[in-house]
C-alpha cells in the first residue's frame, strides 16, 4: 500500500478517535484534543492528495476512499454536534444526504468502470466543510475560558452558524454538480 493511501486510513481511524473526544465533556479541554485531532485528520487529506499527484501514486482505491474517509471524518464533526446541540439538525441532514446520493452515485459508476474523482466543488465542499468544523470547536474551546465567554459568545456562536450555513450551502451545490456531471449513470427507464 502507498503512502497516500496510508494517510487516507489513517484518517478513517482518527474519525472516531476525534468523535470520542469531542463527546468527553467531562475531559478538561476536550474541545482542543479533539480539535487538534481534526486538524491533524484534516492535514492528511491535504497530504495525501498532493503526495499522490506528485510521485505518480494516483490510485483507483485511492480515487475513491480518499473522499469517503473526508465523508467519516466529517460526519463524526456533524453527529456529534448535533449530540451536543451546537448544530441545526436540519443542517446536518441536508448534508448527509448529499454525501449518501453522491456516495451511491459513485457506488453505482465504479460497477459500470467508472471512478469518480472529487471536482472542484467537491474539494470546495470539503474544504469549508472543514473550516466550519474547526471554527465550531475552537468556539467551544474559547466558550470553555469563563474570563473569555461573556465578551465572545454572541457573535462567536453566530459566526459558527454562518459558516456551517455556507458549508450546508456549498454542500448542496457541489451534490448537483456529481449528479448532473454523472447523470448518465442513473437509469430513468426503470
Amino acid at each position: 500500500m502507498n503512502t497516500p493511501n496510508k494517510l487516507t486510513i489513517l484518517r478513517i481511524i482518527l474519525a472516531p478517535l476525534f468523535l470520542a473526544f469531542l463527546l468527553l465533556t467531562k475531559v478538561p479541554h476536550n474541545n482542543l484534543i479533539a480539535l487538534v485531532i481534526f486538524v491533524f485528520a484534516s492535514i492528511t487529506d491535504a497530504l495525501d492528495g498532493n503526495i499522490a499527484r506528485k510521485r505518480s501514486l494516483i490510485t483507483d482505491f485511492g480515487k475513491f476512499l480518499d473522499p469517503l474517509a473526508d465523508k467519516m471524518l466529517v460526519t463524526a464533526a456533524l453527529i456529534g454536534f448535533v449530540e451536543l446541540g451546537l448544530m441545526n439538525g436540519a443542517a446536518c441532514y441536508i448534508i448527509l444526504v448529499r454525501e449518501f446520493l453522491v456516495t451511491s452515485l459513485r457506488l453505482i459508476a465504479v460497477g459500470g468502470g467508472t471512478v469518480i474523482a472529487a471536482n472542484i466543488w467537491g474539494k470546495l465542499k470539503t474544504i469549508i466543510q472543514m473550516v466550519a468544523v474547526i471554527t465550531i470547536i475552537l468556539v467551544q474551546e474559547l466558550l470553555s475560558f469563563s474570563l473569555v465567554k461573556p465578551h465572545i459568545e454572541n457573535w462567536a456562536v453566530t459566526v459558527a452558524d454562518v459558516i456551517m450555513w455556507i458549508a450546508v450551502a456549498i454542500t448542496v451545490v457541489s451534490g448537483i454538480t456529481y449528479l448532473w456531471a454523472y447523470r448518465n449513470f442513473i437509469d430513468y427507464k426503470k
